[in-house]
């Protein structure tokens, strides 16, 4: 048996003996589902499990109050792997995206890693960060922002999906922008006296329309789509308030620059028709995901080879969703593969359908199988200096080909 199988069989090995652990924490968090910032319940578990685990534990780490770091380092020198655990749920429908899995898989990788660490004698760190608020909060561009990736070589988590069972996909998905756009108008009586009001509801759905009739000049692999909300609206009131919250897609962050534009543009003119005031607030971006070529055909061999698994390492933006991670993967190596949960029909992301396939035995034993997929890839860059030294090159290679693609980014 070679080094790199042993190494393999090791973190495997570890892995499958925490399973049932790993299945009780993951059930925790799923019965105690927790909005973006909010995930306090999750932070505390995690964080005791993982101290109880040897590792070195910052808990309400850089300012945020359920992020967290947990370290494990073994020899002197070498080379620093990360992984990421989600943790909060979706307002009113829980883990609807399975975060709870991505808990336990982020979980499962690190100790995976170093218990190999320890028995084959591997220098090196393992970091493990707990990120908040991937959900609406763009919590790890704030971790990113306040240096929470510093000195990390490399950074790998998983994300379940529905799909055929047994697969996996480790491509990149679409870059967002956010953006929030709030009419204030002046109430009257609908009735008596409706040519005192200024109508914001009137503002809202002009931008609705103008935002609709945008879609036909947009390319279709983009997205625009948003939500509509008012205060106190009843119908023999002219609504003095609404508010729209807007998500703009594109499969480069470049791309949002075109846009962007046009669709405050279409606030604008709403606002302007309906003689109201406007208020735009944008939010943080959330980059394209960048998948490390080398990083990704290591966790293709691997769930192909032995795990009898099927990997796509489809083409840019093929998965229709976002996610902060993008950040981190053009500010680092990384990888991000989704994996396929059994789910019913109807029932994929952001679905009480998916909710309930998040609990499942079956979504656990597939979580298992990526997490060892992404540990054994990963390992490889703490044990391999030639492996370690193509994930850097092909990194830089990304960042000089996106350049030339967008020389006025």
């Amino acid at each position: 048996m070679s080094g790199d199988s042993k190494v393999a069989k090791t973190i495997a090995g570890r892995i499958d003996e925490l399973s049932k652990q790993l299945r009780e924490l993951s059930l925790g968090i799923h019965e105690h589902p927790e909005i973006r910032f909010e995930e306090k319940y999750a932070h505390d578990v995690l964080t005791d499990f993982m101290e109880r685990a040897g590792f070195s534990v910052t808990r309400h780490y850089k300012d945020l109050d359920t992020a967290w770091l947990a370290t494990f380092t073994h020899g002197s020198g070498g080379r620093n792997l990360g992984f990421n655990s989600e943790m909060d749920a979706l307002p009113g429908i829980g883990h609807a995206c399975g975060h709870n899995l991505i808990a336990i898989g982020g979980v499962a990788a690190a100790l995976g890693v170093a218990q190999a660490m320890k028995e084959h004698d591997i220098s090196g760190t393992v970091t493990l960060l707990g990120t908040p608020a991937e959900e609406g909060g763009n919590g790890k561009c704030i971790l990113l922002e306040r240096g929470a990736y510093e000195g990390i070589d490399a950074c790998l988590m998983i994300h379940p999906c529905p799909g055929a069972e047994n697969w996996h996909g480790a491509g990149s998905c679409l870059a967002r922008a956010q953006v929030e756009a709030e009419f204030t108008g002046h109430t009257a009586h609908a009735a008596f006296a409706p040519w005192e009001g200024r109508n914001a509801l009137d503002a809202a759905i002009i931008s609705y329309t103008a935002i609709s009739a945008l879609r036909q000049q947009i390319k279709p692999t983009s997205r625009v789509h948003g939500s509509l909300e008012g205060r106190d609206w009843t119908p023999n009131v002219v609504p003095d308030y609404a508010k729209m919250s807007y998500y703009v897609r594109t499969p480069r962050y470049q791309e949002l620059e075109e846009i962007m534009p046009k669709v405050k543009n279409c606030f604008k003119a709403g606002a302007l028709a309906a003689s109201c005031e406007l208020k735009l607030e944008e939010h943080g971006m959330m980059f394209d995901l960048l998948p490390n070529n080398p990083l990704a055909e290591e966790y293709k061999r691997i769930l192909e080879g032995e795990y009898g698994q099927k990997v796509d390492l489809g083409p840019p933006g093929f998965f229709g969703a976002s996610t902060d991670f993008g950040n981190v993967t053009h500010a680092l190596p990384g990888l991000h593969p989704c994996y396929a949960i059994p789910t019913k029909p109807g029932g994929g992301n952001h679905n009480p359908l998916f909710t309930a396939a998040a609990a499942t035995p079956e979504a656990h034993a597939a979580t298992i199988i990526a997490a060892k997929g992404i540990a054994i890839a990963g390992v490889k860059v703490l044990t391999d200096e030639a492996f370690a030294a193509q994930v850097v090159q092909s990194f830089k290679g990304d960042l000089v080909r996106m350049k030339e693609e967008f020389p006025n980014a």
